[in-house]
């Protein structure tokens, strides 16, 4: 149940959890270590990691938490599930926003954190094939061993699991250069609700025959079936990276530097990354101790990144392209810095990637990720300002006192997708209910999505209709009735 959320009632058709069904699933999976977590405490240690998400907002009541080790422990568990009636939520590393990867009420929690193996990898193409729990960070490595990275990079990348970036289509920092899970994912295993294998994982970026079924798994976030591995097609790593900080005064001037930086820079532009002062300060006053810099005073900040093959080169056509940016009648840049090394690169990107940790930090955070054309794209940040002003919530030069502490925007500009943060003392329903459904209204008017890259989860299921019509949605439900006729699979999530 979310603390100040919308509470859903309990699906009086799933079963309840009893010893017999607990010491069946003990005898699935053997006597392994961790294997099997059960406790008539949802509260209890062992079990608080996987009730509770990443930001504290949801917090569920299961008693048993599953950890198969191979796809035939996973059809051997969902098999039963099914033919018990017993709910199930798949769950990666448990990073998500939406609420997607905890229990609602008492359902199974089926990690996949033991599914952990690589299982191919091919040095000519770069496809590489990994269990659903191999941790993002960890295939980067791997892969980077061996001259490649994989496409996608998260702030989150030390704990999220493939799998789960894959079945929440997650976005990241680098769409602009590598684009959505969508385009890279090139196959993948499946188990269904009732215990099929569905055997998808080709390694093949040429399979023109029929319908491409992968696709209806990737964002449905466990809601049709658990991923249990992934094939990827991941680009080389190239030698050369340059990384730089800037101050830019108003956001049409990001905008303008953006249009330029794909003119003049566009073949090797990686990531373009935007925030505002209230992140920058966010950062410096929450993590103290984080190792970021302190950056020069600015109403917007921008990281450039450049990925090429000749450092040289790459670094003076970065550099010529600033001095042409700070040079202009109406400067795009007022100040800024080129990383010097790698381990300034580094600081630059902690930078921008601990937004999200310093926001979270600083009280009860309502996050919001929208994607909506690019001229808008601030908009939302200043109108929600003075929306939850006129509602007497927030006050930015009293933030101490209010109920609103701290209302700040960043995100991925060559995308179109904004981060939305709203800082509140605590999760309360007075809250909630000035910001949803207001800030989906907002997007709904400015041909937005509700959701760019975290999901739908329990968050916005009353919501897809802002960004889907009703033939859509309609479809949906009967794709949903067709492989999980019972509802089992990560109920009260995505579809009401």
């Amino acid at each position: 149940m979310p603390a100040g959320g919308h509470p859903v009632a309990r699906n009086a058709s799933f079963a309840r959890l009893t010893p017999q069904h607990v010491e069946h699933f003990r005898k699935l999976l053997g006597h392994e270590v961790n294997s099997v977590t059960y406790a008539t405490d949802p509260d209890d240690m062992n079990l608080l990691p996987y009730n509770v998400d990443w930001i504290k907002k949801y917090r569920g009541q299961s008693q048993l938490v599953l950890k198969p080790s191979t796809t035939a422990q996973v059809s051997q568990v969902l098999a039963y599930c099914h033919a018990e009636n017993l709910a199930v939520v798949p769950q990666g590393g448990n990073t998500g926003l939406v609420g997607g990867s905890v229990p609602v009420f008492d359902e199974i929690v089926l990690s996949t954190g033991r599914l952990n193996a690589i299982r191919h990898f091919d040095d000519v193409s770069g496809i590489v094939v990994a269990e659903a729990g191999v941790v993002l960070e960890s295939l980067d490595n791997y892969v980077g061993e061996r001259g490649f990275m994989c496409p996608l990079d998260l702030g989150a990348k030390g704990s999220c699991h493939i799998g789960g970036n894959v079945a929440t289509n997650a976005g990241g920092l680098r769409v602009l250069r590598y684009g959505s899970l969508h385009g890279s994912v090139l196959g993948l295993e499946v188990v269904l609700a009732d215990g099929t294998v569905v055997d998808m994982l080709r390694t093949l970026r040429k399979d023109n025959t029929g319908y491409d079924l992968k696709q209806l798994f990737i964002g449905s976030e466990g809601s049709l079936g658990v991923i249990t591995a992934v094939s990827l097609l991941t680009p080389p790593r190239l030698p050369s990276t340059q990384v730089g900080i800037f101050a830019v005064s108003t956001f049409e001037d990001v905008q303008r530097l953006f249009i330029a930086a794909r003119r003049h820079v566009g073949e090797i532009l990686s990531a373009f990354e935007f925030w505002d002062r209230t992140s920058q300060q966010l950062v410096e006053t929450q993590l103290p101790t984080a190792g970021t810099p302190h950056l020069f005073d600015a109403p917007f900040y921008v990281l450039l990144e450049t990925q090429g093959s000749d450092a040289d080169m790459d670094r003076e056509k970065l550099e010529r392209f600033i001095e042409r940016a700070m040079d202009e009648q109406k400067p795009l840049v007022e100040n800024g810095a080129i990383a010097q090394d790698q381990t300034q690169a580094r600081a630059f990107w902690e930078t921008r990637e601990n937004i999200s940790d310093a926001a979270t930090t600083a009280g009860a955070c309502y996050k919001y990720d929208i994607s909506m054309p690019v001229p808008v794209l601030y908009d939302l940040v200043n109108d929600a300002k003075a929306h939850l002003k006129q509602k007497g919530l927030y006050d930015s030069a009293q933030p101490d006192q209010d109920p609103v502490r701290f209302i700040t925007g960043y995100g991925h500009l060559g995308d179109g997708n904004l981060h939305l943060n709203v800082v509140a003392r605590d999760f309360t329903p007075e809250v909630t209910q000035a910001i949803e459904p207001w800030v989906y209204e907002w997007t709904q008017r400015h041909q937005g999505s509700v959701s760019a890259e975290h999901g739908v989860g329990f968050m916005k299921p009353k919501y897809v209709s802002y960004s889907k019509d009703e033939h859509s949605i309609r479809i949906m439900h009967g794709i949903k009735a067709m492989l999980d006729p019972k509802g089992i699979m990560n109920p009260y999530k995505v579809l009401q």
